[in-house]
């Protein structure tokens, strides 16, 4: 689970209502995604670093499709697949990459859950996922499923969210009630042991936070929402937060004003591994899952 301590299932997400957030969320999302876009090119720059040609790329929470696009410029002779959770989501990938140059092979589309990957066994070369796995139940079976997708000597590159994250949100709320309204975020160190467990091999792990501002908290929530980034716990309250309850966590929030603003911290995980060079694909756990093989590229000059 998405959690730090001893939480219980308190802090299961709902998966349908995620989806249901991020579908409303589509159409705006890049308006208040400007994290998610410094964080995304940081990992394009990482790549720099690395010796890969893949002939199969999975984008794993392809979100509004600016990373596929990016990868496509990179590998252009790549075969790239935009999976997201979120129907809606993917049409704005495809809005953002309709205008191929008549060599490139335009971008699959797949809709379903990080957690139970459509995909057949070592179909994959490099797997690409901006700020995604959070949003993810299991992270142990969800990086099982990255490892049994990725071909021998595949590269898994990925980014979430650490425990920091959103802080001063989450304090703030425990002085209004005792629900959940923040998500947990699984530490660094815990995620490097969870690729490990994958059988992972050679993870690199590291960190960096971000301090987003804001003049009021109205405008922080508006940004979250704007994303689809809602509270999708089990142990959130039910129902609409009353003005009470608002005007209590504004006043608590007030606490961390600092220069006239008010700031939100993002903790994010930096993390890549490589599937062993010459293990067997690992099976899916998943029964009654169709697994969708991906021919290889044709080259179009044979």
């Amino acid at each position: 689970m998405n959690k730090s301590d001893n939480n219980t299932s308190d802090f299961l997400l709902d998966k349908s209502r995620v989806r249901a957030s991020f579908d409303r969320a589509a159409a705006r999302y890049d308006e208040a995604a400007a994290l998610q876009a410094e964080v995304r090119n940081r990992m394009l720059e990482r790549l720099d670093l690395v010796k890969l040609v893949p002939d199969c790329i999975l984008d794993i929470g392809a979100g509004t499709g600016h990373g596929v696009a990016a990868l496509a410029r990179r590998y252009k002779k790549s075969h790239i697949i935009a999976f997201d959770l979120a129907f809606n989501m993917l049409l704005q990938t495809r809005r953002h990459n309709s205008s191929w140059l008549p060599w490139q092979k335009t971008p699959a589309l797949v809709c379903g859950d990080a957690e139970r990957l459509p995909f057949g066994d070592g179909c994959a070369d490099l797997i690409f996922s901006n700020l995604t796995i959070q949003w993810c139940n299991d992270l142990d079976h969800t990086l099982r499923e990255f490892r049994r997708v990725l071909k021998p000597g595949g590269l898994l590159m990925f980014t979430t969210f650490g425990p920091d994250t959103l802080k001063e949100l989450r304090h703030s709320w425990k002085a209004v009630d005792g629900y959940n309204h923040v998500n947990t975020f699984i530490d660094m160190h815990d995620i490097g042991d969870a690729l490990m467990r994958a059988r992972l091999t050679t993870p690199v792990m590291d960190v960096e936070n971000f301090t987003l501002t804001y003049p009021d908290i109205q405008r922080l929530m508006r940004d979250l929402k704007t994303i689809g980034a809602h509270n999708a716990t089990a142990g959130r309250a039910r129902g609409l937060t009353g003005k009470t309850h608002l005007r209590a966590l504004a006043a608590a929030y007030e606490h961390y004003r600092r220069g006239g603003l008010l700031p939100a911290t993002y903790e994010v995980v930096y993390g890549h591994a490589w599937a062993p060079e010459h293990a067997a694909p690992q099976q899916s756990e998943e029964p009654g899952v169709f697994k969708v093989a991906f021919p290889p590229r044709r080259n179009p000059a044979a």
